[in-house]
């Protein structure tokens, strides 16, 4: 019998460098999704009958394990979504739409994933409102520069905890000081933090975070908002429907108390139950055991990557689980087919995003905390093996 904790996938013959992309799901997690389907597979908020009533209770508690997780003051400030980039459009066009004023600046990284740059482009070309971009220096953020393209008409900062592509870990807390000194608002992707590090929204003092359940070992399909809630109060719905609204007849709408008004329509159920049992098992693990393990395989698999003369690593310095790399002469895209002939999984590309300073096509290494010491000395076997690389991108 299979351990509950085990990951199918695992036992699969390959090796799989691409978490930050997504992550295995432990049988645990597809269990209790099944579980959902196979015994109580009725919908929310709808039903006056006891399946319905333990799937309301169900996705209270995940409601409340999420709450927990990030340390936020109460339930009613998570807000479930499709994944981060929802969120952040959420975020974008339910909140700074009409918070936002002519003139208003928004400043973000270079290095920001395209979820969170193509909303505040969209939001630009229908308000008149300036987009500002921070400078990176060797792939990390440049915070004399962020500080130094603070204005009197700035009003927004939104950013990464650790960016996608080079791993760059930002403070988060210091950058929400700075802010809130001078009035500004902070929204914070978490997409790659969330997995790995512990996140307190009350000790960072953010404003607004975004995160998905598929990059820490959850269902694909949800994701989660996390807002102030005095700042949600004045945030409208994205969309509108069954389940967002009280009362309402041809000349009125009395909306759902939050965080109900922005969850219109049939959810995914499945997912958000799936979800609660993906914390209660990284809260078994530890989310600094699973920081530690990551930096322990990341220490290790650069010492080995290092000793190839002819592997260009750009992101020595971050501290985030991507180590990011090309070969002189080969395409990224080339470099990742034969890794993958190898059985061997990387991404290879921009990766939605480009890398502060650099603006090549690049091979990411994703690492978490299930990959392994031997899987690492695969790959670096695999990547000394020059003539062999050679060979394969001539044919």
């Amino acid at each position: 019998m299979k351990n509950k904790n085990s990951f199918s996938m695992k036992e699969k013959d390959i090796i799989y460098f691409d978490n930050a992309a997504t992550t295995f799901k432990p049988k645990r997690v597809i269990d209790k999704i099944n579980d959902y389907y196979n015994n109580y597979s009725a919908n929310s908020h709808r039903g006056d009958y006891d399946i319905s009533f333990k799937v309301d209770d169900e996705i209270d508690y995940t409601r409340d394990n999420v709450k927990k997780f990030i340390n936020a003051k109460t339930k009613n400030e998570i807000i479930f979504t499709k994944n981060t980039t929802d969120s952040l459009n959420t975020i974008v066009f339910g909140f700074f739409k009409n918070y936002l004023c002519d003139g208003d600046e928004v400043i973000l990284s270079s290095s920001e994933h395209a979820s969170n740059i193509l909303p505040w482009l969209m939001l630009s070309l229908n308000k008149n409102i300036k987009i500002v971009f921070v400078d990176s220096v060797n792939e990390k953020l440049c915070l004399d520069d962020l500080v130094k393209k603070i204005t009197d008409k700035t009003r927004v900062i939104s950013i990464a905890q650790i960016t996608n592509v080079s791993g760059d870990k930002r403070d988060i807390k210091k950058i929400c000081s700075i802010a809130h000194a001078k009035n500004i608002l902070v929204v914070v992707d978490a997409a790659q933090s969330a997995p790995h590090i512990k996140i307190d929204v009350q000790d960072l003092d953010c404003d607004f975070l975004a995160f998905s359940a598929h990059k820490m070992c959850g269902p694909t399909g949800v994701g989660v908002l996390y807002g102030k809630y005095n700042l949600l109060k004045n945030m409208i719905p994205f969309t509108y429907g069954g389940g967002m609204n009280l009362n309402y007849n041809e000349n009125s709408l009395e909306l759902a108390s939050i965080p109900y008004r922005f969850e219109s329509g049939t959810p995914n159920i499945a997912g958000i139950i799936g979800f609660g049992e993906t914390i209660d098992y990284l809260n078994e693990i530890g989310i600094d055991y699973i920081e530690n393990k990551v930096n322990l395989l990341k220490r290790y698999l650069l010492k080995e990557l290092e000793s190839i003369p002819y592997i260009k690593i750009y992101n020595k310095d971050c501290e985030g689980s991507t180590v990011i790399i090309n070969i002189e002469g080969i395409l990224s895209g080339d470099l990742g087919l034969y890794l993958n002939k190898n059985k061997i999984c990387v991404r290879s590309g921009k990766h939605c995003a480009k890398m502060g300073d650099n603006k090549e096509d690049t091979v990411r290494i994703s690492l978490y905390f299930y990959n392994t010491y031997d899987e690492i000395d695969k790959l670096v076997k695999v990547l000394k093996d020059k003539k062999s690389i050679y060979e394969f991108i001539k044919n």
